[in-house]
């Protein structure tokens, strides 16, 4: 065991836990400060993604606030996509050579949008009902398709963004309580995150220790961090989490 490993991941936790801010956009920068190369720290946050979206999937499908319909439209398109980025910096040998500096600069600019779409959340969850939202699923299946593949191709490129960003799009064109918005999006991560991970798992990216060491600590912080929320002001958090997601995202252009 890394206690430094696991003092960081206690640290991400804590945010996590007190923020709601996506661990994947807090942790991934960490990693490569900390001279990880980008595929590693990308393959190794989608394995612990992985691994703690099943829990966060279990309690919400025991609260049934889970919209599945959703998770199947959003899976079909978004699985694919990120399959298709993680085999383009795999196998095809002009972004191969070149991959880490690829990933690297597009974590960068995913970060920036992460921040500033944190921010808007806390705008957009203020709008009144747009027409899209009014539309039953059924009649958004391949404008929902479509969003998960867009979004699918940056998680497999970078692993940011599986729940910010399609926790974005889900308030924007679809109408969920809060409780069954983040219910669906976690779920819909869990899958998405595992289907990329295991890919990169093939490829011999993840490591299976670094891992382990963060989970040690960010499982006690995300708790002790959700105990904490309650009691701390969200909106100063928020923006202050969101600056410095946008500061790692400049940084690593």
């Amino acid at each position: 065991m890394e206690w430094s490993i696991a003092a960081m991941g206690l640290l991400v936790g804590l945010l996590v836990g007190m923020t709601g801010v996506g661990g994947a956009a807090l942790l991934t920068p960490l990693l490569i400060l900390l001279n990880i190369s980008p595929t590693v720290a990308v393959a190794t946050d989608l394995f612990y993604n992985s691994i703690t979206k099943l829990f966060g999937s279990i309690q919400h499908y025991r609260q049934k606030t889970i919209d599945f319909k959703l998770v199947k439209y959003l899976a079909m398109g978004s699985i694919p996509g990120a399959v298709v980025a993680i085999l383009l910096l795999e196998l095809y040998p002009p972004l191969h050579n070149i991959q880490e500096t690829i990933v690297k600069h597009m974590l960068g600019i995913v970060l920036i949008v992460v921040a500033l779409a944190s921010i808007a959340k806390l705008w957009f969850s203020k709008l009144e009902e747009n027409r899209w939202q009014m539309k039953p699923i059924t009649e958004k299946r391949s404008l929902t398709i479509t969003i998960g593949i867009i979004l699918g191709f940056i998680v497999g490129m970078t692993s940011i963004g599986s729940g910010s960003l399609f926790a974005l799009a889900m308030m924007f064109f679809y109408r969920l309580g809060a409780a069954r918005l983040v219910g669906t999006d976690i779920v819909h991560a869990f899958f998405l995150v595992t289907a990329a991970g295991i890919l990169h798992a093939g490829f011999g990216n993840i490591d299976y220790g670094l891992a382990f060491n963060l989970l040690l600590g960010s499982v006690p912080g995300v708790i002790v961090g959700s105990s904490l929320s309650a009691k701390l002001p969200s909106k100063p958090l928020r923006t202050f989490m969101a600056a410095i997601i946008l500061i790692s995202g400049i940084k690593l252009i």
